[in-house]
């Protein structure tokens, strides 16, 4: 199970509202793979899909993917409204290393340190 933030609990009401979006609809996260470290994170607008999990907090709704939750575990949902740098961010302990713009991560494998891969170190990918 993941954790919001305060604000991160405040955000999807608000996006919800703007797209006019059901009140079944609540925040999908997911992994799949892609991006410049293997997996990426994806965020949507969508109504619970059979094996979601639900989290719900201060009315927000955010649905889990099924197939992502193994990635998820004890992961936390944050919202920055920064001027240059505003979106959701995921806190991710599962994340070996993420990418320079946070969108994209590597897994730790039990056991293994992941190898040193300078493109990751850099700001500016994805």
């Amino acid at each position: 199970m993941i954790t919001l933030t305060e604000s991160a609990g405040q955000e999807p009401k608000s996006l919800l509202e703007k797209k006019g979006a059901s009140g079944r609809s609540g925040l999908r996260l997911g992994v799949e793979r892609g991006g410049c470290a293997g997996f990426q994170y994806a965020l949507q607008v969508s109504e619970k899909t059979e094996g979601d999990e639900v989290i719900e907090q201060d009315g927000a709704r955010v649905f889990l993917t099924a197939d992502s939750l193994e990635h998820l575990r004890g992961a936390q949902l944050d919202y920055s409204d920064d001027l240059t740098n505003s979106g959701f961010k995921v806190f991710n302990p599962n994340a070996a290393r993420s990418c320079g713009c946070g969108t994209s991560f590597q897994t730790k494998k039990e056991g293994l340190e992941p190898s040193h891969d300078p493109s990751l170190d850099s700001t500016s990918c994805c």
